[in-house]
């Protein structure tokens, strides 16, 4: 097992006749975290997660999975929120330190880490892991962002003061320094190897972060509109996998149309179809760079049948390998 790659390619193998690519040990982590969002329940969505079979369908394709179980989570009522500015930062902080530390102990197995949120605030942890077993090697990693938001505000430009508006600015060193500090460096990715896919939410304040930052690489749904799926994503995985060692994929269900996935926080009609997201997953399972991954954003109590759950275990299931044919 190389140590500078959570897996080694090897040949191809057939699964039933859907998997085609390289099985891979698999840890998943739940992060039952939503002290960085203003509506209760996402804290549910790792159970909601695994109740929709995600072990068992990874198996099936023939990956190795270990169920490490959930992070442990401070409860909202039993703390002070701290700052308006940065709710429950002090709390979000230490979830996403703890969390950091686990990513890297599954890097370090050899295995890739696939984390369930929770709400967006947990990307600051998981990266910063990922980031950090990486940087040991001096190798850097890309960063692939689908969400209908930048997620870019820092406490001085927050509307809101919602955390897990911020990941992005923390990752990129622009705040709030409590979780751009987590491992003890910043920034964690580049701002020429940062993504962002589908995003057609973002506030005034975040497109001036956005420049500020030098991101560059910022693919609108009208993008994908006039362009394809399919051209949006082989430039964004150019772009996060030039001069890394692979990329981490942080996937937000309100960037699917909230007609196929209802349960999320903060829905914003006009997003990713059915088809159009599982060809972003497919194309990115093609390319077989994924460092880690990571699924935000289910909340169980504002879904239908547990629909969006389902359809994210599909979504992973379609990056890590499930095919049609």
């Amino acid at each position: 097992m190389s140590r500078t790659s959570p897996y080694v390619p090897e040949s191809a193998s057939l699964h039933g006749g859907i998997q085609s690519l390289p099985t891979r040990p698999i840890h998943i982590l739940g992060v039952p975290l939503d002290l960085g969002a203003s509506r209760r329940g996402v804290d549910m969505g790792p159970s909601a997660l695994r109740v929709a079979g995600l072990e068992a369908r990874l198996e099936a394709l023939g990956h190795d999975v270990t169920d490490a179980g959930d992070v442990p989570v401070p409860i909202a009522e039993t703390r002070h929120l701290g700052e308006t500015n940065a709710r429950y930062l002090a709390e979000i902080t230490e979830t996403c330190t703890r969390l950091a530390e686990m990513v890297e102990q599954a890097l370090e197995a050899g295995a890739t880490p696939l984390v369930l949120g929770g709400d967006h605030s947990v990307a600051a942890g998981t990266v910063a892991g990922v980031s950090a077993f990486y940087r040991k090697r001096q190798q850097k990693i890309g960063l692939i962002w689908i969400d209908a938001h930048s997620d870019i505000n820092t406490p001085a430009t927050s509307p809101s003061g919602n955390v897990h508006g911020m990941p992005v600015a923390a990752l990129l060193g622009l705040g709030p320094d409590a979780l751009a500090e987590i491992a003890g460096f910043t920034p964690k990715i580049a701002p020429e190897n940062t993504v962002l896919v589908g995003v057609r939410d973002i506030d005034a304040t975040e497109k001036e972060n956005i420049r500020r930052a030098g991101i560059s690489e910022v693919y609108t749904m009208r993008d994908i509109d006039e362009r394809g799926m399919r051209a949006v994503m082989e430039e964004a995985l150019r772009a996060a996998g030039r001069g890394t060692a692979g990329y981490h994929v942080s996937l937000d269900m309100d960037w699917v149309d909230p007609e196929d996935a209802p349960g999320v926080g903060t829905p914003v009609r006009g997003g990713a179809t059915y088809r159009e997201a599982h060809l972003a997953m497919e194309i990115l399972a093609d390319h077989g760079r994924l460092l880690s991954f990571e699924l935000v954003e289910v909340n169980p109590v504002l879904d239908e049948r547990n629909r969006t759950a389902d359809l994210a275990v599909e979504l992973i299931s379609s990056a890590f390998g499930k095919k049609i044919l």
